[in-house]
């Protein structure tokens, strides 16, 4: 009998690391501008995002009331309004990818058995990846009642575990870390980053940024149309 050859695998995060905004972020300004979500909803989350902008703010700030705000837009909304919104999200924003990473993901394709975890809502990762063509998923997912409206409650939110997701899928599909290649931007991926044999910081941010110094990731930044390769060895980083 012939043995199956297994192929490695490698697991990417999705916003900021491929797609170059947070696909949550788009589905919640669709949803608004489409009537979905009210148009009032955008004052929880402006104050947050002008102090962004401006430097003023962290991002991650801004990101958590945004998601705050959609917890609570979403509640008794039908899903069918919600997977029009991500179909049309999708469509006109798809190619906003970087080019490293997009680039990366086409040559291990098909080569190593893909992984993407997202911290966005799984309606809209699972569009997205009629594009990308992961071979699996993760994305945060929220319950529906028996009518097809949101109910509010989050079921799965895979960003929150993604090294124990990963160690638990792994075994379970008789798959291994062999050879494996990982790419995330934040902290968040320093789970699934530890793991892999060949871990990529991608324009990463502070913490990320020092941990793959401390730890000797490979870290890659890309800024227009220029990626550099960055020594983690040699690295030094300014405080802004």
């Amino acid at each position: 009998m012939t043995k199956k050859v297994m192929r490695p695998i490698a697991i990417f995060d999705i916003d900021g690391t491929i797609f170059r905004s947070s696909l949550t972020i788009e589905l919640f300004r669709k949803l608004v501008a489409d009537g979905v979500f009210p148009a009032a909803i955008i004052s929880k989350v402006r104050k947050s995002e002008e102090k962004w902008l401006n430097r003023q703010g962290h991002y991650d700030d801004y990101v958590a009331d945004l998601v705050k705000a959609y917890e609570k837009s979403i509640v008794g909304k039908k899903r069918s309004e919600v997977l029009r919104a991500c179909r049309e999200v999708i469509r006109d924003h798809k190619y906003r990818t970087y080019r490293y990473t997009r680039k990366l993901l086409k040559t291990l394709r098909g080569k190593y058995f893909t992984i993407c975890i997202s911290s966005s809502p799984f309606e809209v990762v699972r569009e997205y990846n009629k594009f990308l063509k992961f071979d699996k998923i993760f994305g945060w997912e929220m319950g529906i009642d028996e009518r097809g409206r949101y109910t509010g409650k989050s079921l799965h939110i895979p960003a929150l575990y993604k090294k124990e997701l990963i160690v638990r899928y792994v075994r379970s599909h008789s798959l291994n870390f062999a050879g494996s290649v990982g790419v995330g931007d934040t902290e968040t991926d320093i789970g699934f980053l530890e793991l892999v044999s060949k871990p990529i910081a991608f324009n990463p941010n502070t913490t990320l940024a020092a941990e793959a110094r401390k730890r000797g990731w490979k870290i890659v930044l890309e800024r227009k149309d220029l990626v550099v390769e960055i020594d983690p060895r040699k690295a030094r980083f300014l405080k802004v």
